[in-house]
């Protein structure tokens, strides 16, 4: 297939898991017909609901490849209280049915389903003792984000668009079957607040890059996975899912889970800076003064090399005026034995919430075994202690990519075991 037909082809799917609608699925069913999708056995899957790094596709230096296109249904039970049995077993048999649907590996569906704390403040007694899930709040000076306090999200995952799509059409009762299976529809027990959509991979960003905070010259390159034109999430540089997977009590196997959602503006991240400063700001002085990434970053393997260059924040500040994004955050995310503590799952997206044009914005979902942790690097992230060292480094300027994204929405969840992932209470058997 030429170049233009596989532009083509990617624009079609994106466009039609943004969508969303019959038509959508029609066309992307048109352009997979031939393809048929693997089945999936309940028996087979894993006992963690994160559990996808075995499932998805690696590249040639072991980092995971994401599935390409990715869905987050945010929803709401009925009632004040805790959910009765009846609903639980609704829950339950949807999830089920979908378990049968589709394998679990990137060309069937991947997915997970979380809990609030404002889910579980439906219940008169308390998590366990050691599982830390706060309320979401604001993590630095400069920003105040809306916060997702529904009571779930369930998050879909797949190298194939007809197979969200598909999956989430039967979700939302639009649809009576998915791949053939028949599938009681989520909205028999709760109601979707928000529906956001979302892709990664290489080509899929420059395929749509004609949207608000973008510029019009189109210069996200073809081979970046992500907007701001490098790769990320190199393996030597993430969390292991056993790393991040709670350890005891009724939620071992489980896990935590940010979402966050960012507004990207990249006019002067493209217009005003070189390739060079680029590398700076993203990843640290030092990478640029020893040329240490190539294009979009591929040459670094599976390991980003952040590392290196976590002690020299301050010395970078002073002498080059500027400092990166990955030094900074990675200063906590590290701990006492030097293991990363994220394991951070980030797609792209252009149908920013409550906007009718396409707007350039991120989903930032990161697992950790303790929503302080993500905290701790977010505010590593900010800088905030490097702006005392020298005027040349801002709150937003010369300080990492912080003049570029803005927290528009921040969520935190629970991700339980799949033997509680329908409807948990606080201290489940």
């Amino acid at each position: 297939m030429s170049f233009d037909g596989d532009r083509s082809r990617r624009d079609v799917l994106k466009a039609a898991v943004a969508l969303g609608g019959a038509s959508a699925l029609t066309a992307c069913l048109d352009r997979t017909a031939d393809e048929p999708v693997p089945t999936g056995d309940p028996a087979a899957k894993p006992a963690r609901q994160h559990a996808w790094r075995e499932y998805v596709r690696h590249d040639e230096h072991g980092n995971s490849q994401l599935p390409a296109h990715q869905i987050l249904l945010y929803v709401d039970f009925a009632g004040d209280g805790p959910p009765a049995d009846d609903d639980r077993a609704a829950l339950a048999a949807t999830l089920d049915a979908l378990d049968r649907a589709y394998a679990w590996r990137h060309e069937g569906l991947l997915h997970s389903v979380a809990y609030s704390p404002a889910y579980f403040g439906r219940f008169d007694e308390s998590l366990p003792d050691g599982i830390d899930l706060p309320e979401p709040r604001a993590l630095s000076p400069f920003e105040s984000p809306a916060f997702d306090r529904q009571d779930a999200v369930l998050h879909l995952a797949s190298d194939r668009a007809d197979v969200v799509l598909e999956a989430d059409r039967a979700l939302r009762g639009e649809r009576d079957a998915a791949n053939g299976v028949s599938v009681p529809p989520l909205t028999d027990v709760a109601t979707v607040d928000s529906r956001r959509t979302g892709f990664v991979g290489a080509g899929l960003p420059a395929d749509h890059q004609d949207a608000a905070g973008i510029p019009a010259s189109k210069p996200v390159p073809e081979a970046s996975p992500l907007f701001m034109g490098f790769k990320a999430g190199f393996r030597g540089n993430q969390a292991t899912e056993s790393y991040v997977t709670i350890e005891s009590g009724p939620f071992a196997g489980g896990t935590t889970k940010v979402i966050a959602n960012l507004r990207q503006r990249l006019a002067d991240w493209y217009e005003e800076q070189s390739h060079e400063e680029r590398v700076m700001e993203m990843f640290s002085p030092g990478h640029a003064a020893e040329d240490l990434v190539e294009g979009v970053g591929s040459n670094l393997g599976s390991d980003s090399g952040i590392d290196r260059f976590v002690d020299d924040v301050a010395a970078d500040a002073r002498e080059s005026g500027r400092v990166g994004h990955a030094q900074k955050a990675a200063r906590a995310n590290r701990d006492a034995e030097g293991n990363v503590r994220l394991l951070r799952r980030h797609f792209e997206s252009t149908d920013d919430i409550g906007s009718e044009q396409p707007v350039a914005s991120l989903h930032f979902p990161s697992l950790q075994r303790n929503v302080s942790e993500f905290e701790a690097v977010r505010r590593a992230m900010n800088g905030t202690d490097v702006t005392e060292l020298t005027p040349a480094v801002r709150q937003r300027v010369n300080n990492g990519i912080l003049e570029y994204i803005f927290v528009r929405r921040r969520g935190n969840f629970l991700v339980p075991p799949r033997r509680h992932r329908a409807l948990p209470t606080p201290q489940p058997a």
